[in-house]
């Protein structure tokens, strides 16, 4: 049986004026599903450009994205838009919170926009909410919230919609350890309770220890693999 998430010799290059920027150089790895997978490296090794490429934001130079044994490069815009929606959630380190809604809807629009507007589990928004510590700023908009809140506000809208798969970029990035705590257990809770795929991209070895295994990345390639963490148990 094949990988739930699989990259078969990714490959990406951008070009900066006349100049190209190797970013992936044949890339490769599988998920297993209801693994929690780290990616590590330094700024610059090609983890961003990886999570975007398994995600279907955007697309390879060559090489396949299978998720589920769908080959993304064999569906339509259309069709990896509701593949998305459908499977995945994502928690970016920027936030992408809307500042012209509350909490609660931000969390909600990832509902509308999957077409299940009012179709909310309440039992399972109110154990999510209250697992981050946010059921007391549902009403509050981003500007009002803190750094650490907004993260978990926003990964309360990539877990809303129980994808099999939540995709991380640098979740705790921004995060002082307190907060930074509170959402790397909220990834282990969806991946050990929740049954949910995680892969994770980070700079922190703190945090990547979290993920049943580690793979390493530098200058666009896949380096090595250790596993599994256990560092995360004691934390």
């Amino acid at each position: 049986m094949g990988a739930f998430i699989e990259a078969v010799e990714l490959r990406k290059t951008y070009h900066v004026g006349k100049i190209e920027v190797p970013a992936l150089r044949c890339v490769s790895l599988g998920v297993q599903r209801g693994e929690f997978v780290s990616v590590v490296g330094p700024s610059g090794s090609g983890k961003s450009t990886l999570f975007y490429l398994l995600g279907g934001l955007t697309r390879p130079d060559s090489g396949h994205v299978i998720v589920d044994g769908d080959d993304f490069a064999q569906l339509s815009d259309a069709e990896r838009t509701r593949m998305r929606q459908r499977k995945i959630g994502f928690v970016f380190q920027k936030f992408n919170l809307l500042p012209t809604l509350d909490a609660r809807s931000n969390i909600d629009i990832a509902l509308a926009i999957a077409g299940k507007n009012g179709n909310r589990d309440p039992a399972y928004f109110n154990k999510i909410v209250g697992l981050l510590g946010i059921e007391r700023r549902l009403l509050h908009r981003p500007s009002e919230l803190s750094g650490g809140e907004q993260q978990r506000v926003a990964l309360a809208r990539a877990l809303i919609n129980k994808p099999a798969i939540v995709l991380a970029d640098e979740p705790t990035g921004n995060l002082d350890s307190k907060n930074s705590d509170v959402v790397l257990n909220m990834l282990r809770y969806s991946n050990r309770e929740l049954g949910q795929t995680v892969l994770m991209i980070t700079h922190n070895p703190e945090a990547a220890a979290y993920g049943d295994r580690i793979l390493h990345m530098r200058d666009g390639e896949m380096l090595d693999e250790k596993g599994p963490a256990t560092a995360r148990d004691g934390s």
